[in-house]
């Protein structure tokens, strides 16, 4: 299905859909090297149909950026947790077509398979666009877990009927944990590592972190000052999904 269609979905068919592509996720381990990264962003008013979209990409392991896409874009498909990728997926594609060079993993402000259907933002975006994905969430969704250690990378897996759907990672001390789980193509493990080296001083993966950087830039130049996302150590934006 096209993303263009998504505005014109009930919530029962956006459902239905995500069970489609829950058939279709692939978490078996990425056999390439990674040599670039990119990390994506949405932001929006929830009362507003515009949804601005950021993708920085970087080199990796460096983190130097190499390159942006931005979109604004608008939507009228509603504000419902755990359907959230139908409003914001459009607008990244829009951003990932204005992409020159297309990264080889992107992480996700969001969850990949940690979610009741399985299908967060990451595994959405990674299988329509056939890429390596990642969830980076910084508010549980779904699933239970032990709270981890105060150590920096101290972990806890999250169950959710047994099954192990993410890790509840401790990326800076005294900060609450993030939310790591695979998208798409890439396996649990790899999903950890990656975003344990994106960690550079920040609660928050540094791809994710400047694609934050970057759509609150374009919120604000188009002329939308209600922007609640200025402390960078804890923004929500928006309801986790």
């Amino acid at each position: 299905m096209q993303p263009s269609r998504y505005e014109n979905l009930t919530a029962a068919q956006a459902i239905a859909y995500q069970h489609e592509l829950r058939r279709q996720i692939d978490l078996t381990p990425l056999n390439k090297p990674i040599q670039t990264i990119g990390g994506a962003d949405i932001s929006f008013n929830k009362y507003s149909e515009v949804v601005y979209a950021g993708i920085v990409l970087f080199n990796y392991p460096e983190l130097k950026v190499i390159g942006t896409a931005t979109a604004i874009s608008k939507t009228k498909f509603p504000y419902i947790s755990g359907l959230l990728a139908f409003r914001e997926v459009p607008a990244l594609v829009e951003a990932w077509n204005k992409l020159e060079i297309k990264p080889d993993l992107m992480v996700l402000d969001g969850q990949g398979i940690a979610h009741e259907r399985r299908t967060g933002i990451a595994t959405h975006f990674g299988l329509i666009t056939n890429t390596p994905a990642i969830g980076s969430a910084k508010s549980r969704l779904t699933g239970r877990y032990d709270e981890p250690g105060n150590k920096p990378f101290d972990q806890s897996p999250m169950y959710d009927n047994g099954e192990v759907i993410g890790i509840a990672l401790r990326s800076k001390i005294n900060c609450n944990p993030i939310y790591i789980s695979p998208g798409h193509r890439v396996s649990m493990g790899q999903s950890v590592d990656i975003i344990k080296n994106c960690i550079r001083g920040y609660r928050i993966p540094e791809p994710i972190r400047q694609a934050h950087l970057l759509v609150n830039k374009i919120r604000i130049e188009d002329g939308d000052n209600n922007n609640r996302q200025i402390n960078l150590f804890d923004y929500n934006h928006r309801l986790p999904y």
